[in-house]
């Protein structure tokens, strides 16, 4: 069997995502399509508008054939390890044979080029990177201006771009036997926060839903048959207990807490103000500030991401269609346990085990802002 993957969020799930969905099909010529999905916190830092249960049955309904759970230890973090633990699931899948990935730039020996010179960079440019931190850079913008000669700006600035690269880095130092897709993204960009005629970005959707705007035309049907549970969520008054009990020395083992972040995080959590508001700039974005303070409420620091991905863990099911039982036989052959059944977590080892208890934490934190708490089981279709 050949199996393609698409890592995603659905946050919520759109047109543009039925459209690569029917693409990642027609391209990857593969007999299923599974999906790893982020779990009820995305790589924004935020909580995702519908629980991931609810997100799993729309990507089904789609025409995915199966969802697993993206681990909350990585969903959370920045690009590189959110790209490193998606792979390290994926890989584990002897099946799964390509990555089909949503782009602004779909070019696949573009992606391959960037990927290798990356993994080995060179310390004339990590020297000019470290510089332009010095200055107040961010991240992303000092990489993109550091390799502007040998890879395209497009390339290392756009959101999706960014991901793709990451992806194929990972697959490359994985030495994994995976085919890159690229398909073309459509319409409103990562980042737009307005509503595109056809192709609107979630981010245009969920702002439309959080001022009362239609968005009829912008997801399927059936995304449209459950608003009724869309999750309102603060996490700033629980983030903000969370860096006030916690130890400097504790916050700054946070993934991407640097240069004495953690002080700063922690007189923000004593103002009025949001700390997005306060410590967000040019060189810290809202959604590194974001990350910060979600992994730190829900005590994911780098050794347990470091951990989770040295260590065989787990292939959690959130959905799956009920005729594809040859699906589940296919990954019944990967190297992690397959967990579909309410008790399958005792097979995990002690470190998959520290990795599977963030889930379970995750979604006691996502229940506080549901109205009703949702079985949290297997959904066939």
């Amino acid at each position: 069997m050949k199996i393609c993957a698409i890592i995603c969020e659905y946050n919520p799930f759109h047109n543009g995502h039925l459209y690569q969905i029917n693409q990642a099909k027609r391209v990857s010529n593969a007999d299923a399509l599974l999906c790893l999905m982020s779990g009820n916190f995305v790589q924004r830092g935020e909580a995702a508008i519908f629980e991931k249960h609810v997100r799993a049955k729309h990507a089904i309904s789609a025409g995915a054939d199966i969802v697993l759970e993206l681990p909350t230890v990585f969903s959370t973090s920045n690009a590189e390890l959110f790209a490193k633990g998606a792979i390290h699931i994926l890989s584990s899948i002897p099946a799964v044979s390509s990555l089909c990935f949503g782009c602004e730039t779909a070019n696949k020996e573009q992606f391959l080029n960037a990927a290798r010179l990356l993994n080995e960079e060179p310390k004339e440019i990590s020297l000019t990177i470290k510089n332009a931190l010095a200055m107040g850079t961010s991240y992303a913008k000092a990489r993109a201006l550091a390799w502007a000669k040998y890879i395209s700006t497009d390339l290392l600035s756009s959101p999706n771009n960014i991901l793709g690269i990451e992806y194929t880095k990972a697959i490359l130092k994985k030495g994994a036997t995976l085919d890159i897709l690229p398909i073309q993204r459509l319409g409103g960009g990562y980042n737009d926060v307005a509503l595109n005629k056809e192709y609107s970005s979630a981010s245009a959707i969920r702002t439309a839903l959080a001022n009362g705007k239609s968005i009829l035309k912008d997801v399927p049907a059936f995304v449209l048959k459950d608003l009724n549970k869309v999750c309102i969520s603060n996490l700033e008054t629980l983030e903000k207990y969370a860096l006030l009990s916690r130890k400097t020395s504790e916050i700054a083992q946070i993934c991407d807490c640097t240069e004495g972040l953690e002080n700063a995080l922690k007189k923000a959590a004593e103002s009025e103000t949001s700390i997005i508001e306060t410590l967000t700039s040019a060189r810290y974005t809202s959604s590194r500030i974001r990350r910060i303070a979600l992994q730190n409420l829900l005590k994911i620091d780098k050794s347990l991401i470091e951990q989770s991905l040295q260590t065989p863990l787990y292939c959690r099911v959130l959905a799956a269609k009920k005729e594809r039982t040859d699906i589940l036989a296919a990954l019944s052959e990967s190297s992690f346990p397959i967990l579909a059944r309410a008790h399958d977590h005792k097979m995990l080892s002690k470190a998959a085990m520290d990795c599977y208890e963030k889930d379970l934490f995750a979604e006691k934190i996502y229940g506080l802002f549901l109205e009703k708490q949702t079985v949290n089981k297997t959904v066939f279709i």
